[in-house]
């Protein structure tokens, strides 16, 4: 049955620089680059390439010791011109030099009725064996799925209300065919139901609105309606012992167009948002580019922060950077490198804030888009207990109590708090409302680590 679900709790965070809806003509980027960082869990990272080799897109490039069958691939064919290591020689990055023609490995292809005639076990071998597995995110603890597990329900957030977040309609236009077929092959995978959840607050998109063999949901409310763990919660919670998978509607196309076509398609759409953006707009891709191109000569000053992702869960890279490999959103905005006498108590409507007394007179105009540079304005300081956590998570869970379990190790406490209801992004928000200046999401991680390792 389909469900309606209202959110109260949470925050917008509205921000200036919206990506206009335009697909820009650029030059594709020289170099492309595939980050085992985008991927928790990854603890013994195997390279199965050097410097110098040429791959196609789809070449196995990486694995995990732990699991050998899931495979990491190239986004597209070229040359490994760097692999890019960092303290304890830690896998930073593959970085390919790609070819001007993208040439691909070649896979099985199958029609609508081989998909539908296809077991599990094939299903399963096809998606580890071309790289497309990795789009499938295992709950609890948001790492890549088990392919032993089966789950109770895949969950598919179909709408994005992260600040800037890109527009799906624009992301996915023309791939209806491909979610579909992606969506008939994950119905193999679970004997629980395929939930696909919509924003009831915004026109549907049409690749979303036709979707057949899917539970259609509908969720209302502020930031973080759209995090799939908020509606997992709403919808079938996770309790100890349970697993849910979770999947992009990218992660679906992609599945989609590995079995019609036979290939695996890195191509996507992302944004180039943010107040310091000249022209925020969207460019046509492949996953893990460089943003180079996308910036130079598009930037209002040089002083800026790039982030590929949003502002509250996203990665600083550099001007030259590569985006992640989940990410269709690169946001630029100013670095906050500068100090300000009481600046966080002198009246002004410029700021935004959720604490009314911090941002004055903000709240009075809802709808005002913000230019908020990364400037903290204070630094960690004793964990103050406010309750304002509580006002950003829409989740039956008492996120305070549950920070501080982790900070103690108590497991118990953990469990009991809900630790396995939430990955980082699920708590974002506290970070953004802390007075305290705490890294909330590296407190999560840490205890999602704990609970799963120990």
């Amino acid at each position: 049955m389909s469900k309606f679900i209202k959110l109260k709790k949470g925050f917008d965070i509205n921000l200036a620089g919206k990506a206009e809806k335009k697909i820009a003509e650029v030059d594709q980027p020289e170099t492309f680059a595939y980050k085992p960082s985008s991927f928790h869990g990854i603890l013994r990272p195997k390279l199965t390439v050097n410097e110098g080799d040429n791959v196609k897109a789809g070449t196995p490039i990486l694995f995990d010791k732990k699991n050998d069958r899931v495979k990491h691939v190239a986004p597209v064919s070229g040359e490994i011109v760097e692999i890019k290591r960092g303290e304890k020689r830690k896998l930073l990055e593959i970085v390919i030099l790609a070819d001007k023609k993208i040439e691909h490995i070649e896979h099985k292809k199958y029609s609508v009725s081989d998909i539908n005639n296809a077991s599990r076990e094939e299903a399963v071998e096809h998606l580890l064996a071309s790289g497309t597995w990795v789009n499938l995110i295992q709950r609890p603890f948001g790492v890549i799925a088990d392919p032993d597990e089966s789950p109770k329900a895949i969950f598919i957030s179909a709408f994005d209300s992260h600040p800037l977040a890109p527009d799906y309609d624009l992301l996915f236009k023309g791939e209806e065919q491909y979610f579909q077929a992606g969506i008939d092959v994950l119905k193999k995978l679970t004997p629980g139901v395929i939930h696909l959840n919509l924003n009831s607050d915004a026109e549907v998109s049409q690749i979303f609105s036709h979707a057949k063999n899917v539970q259609v949901n509908k969720f209302s409310g502020p930031h973080p309606a759209g995090n799939v763990g908020v509606q997992i919660h709403h919808l079938d919670p996770i309790n100890k012992g349970d697993v849910a998978w979770t999947i992009s509607p990218f992660g679906v196309i992609q599945i989609g167009k590995l079995f019609l076509e036979g290939v695996y398609d890195a191509s996507k759409v992302v944004a180039l948002a943010g107040s310091e953006v000249t022209n925020p707009q969207y460019y046509r891709t492949y996953t893990g580019a460089s943003i180079k191109k996308m910036v130079t000569g598009n930037i209002k000053s040089d002083n800026v922060r790039y982030v590929s992702g949003n502002v509250l869960t996203g990665e600083k890279i550099d001007a030259d950077g590569h985006i992640g490999y989940n990410d269709n959103l690169v946001t630029v905005l100013p670095e906050g490198d500068y100090y300000e006498m009481f600046g966080w108590i002198l009246p002004t409507t410029k700021k935004l804030s959720f604490q009314r007394a911090f941002g004055l007179l903000s709240f009075l105009n809802p709808k005002k888009e913000y230019v908020v540079d990364t400037n903290e304005r204070g630094e960690p300081r004793a964990f103050v207990q406010t309750g304002v956590f509580e006002k950003v998570t829409p989740m039956d869970i008492l996120p305070t109590y549950l920070l501080k379990a982790i900070l103690a190790e108590d497991f118990d406490d953990m469990e009991a708090l809900g630790i396995y209801e939430i990955i980082e992004e699920d708590l974002a928000l506290c970070e953004f409302v802390d007075v305290s200046k705490h890294d909330v999401q590296s407190i999560v991680r840490e205890g999602l680590d704990l609970v799963q390792y120990s």
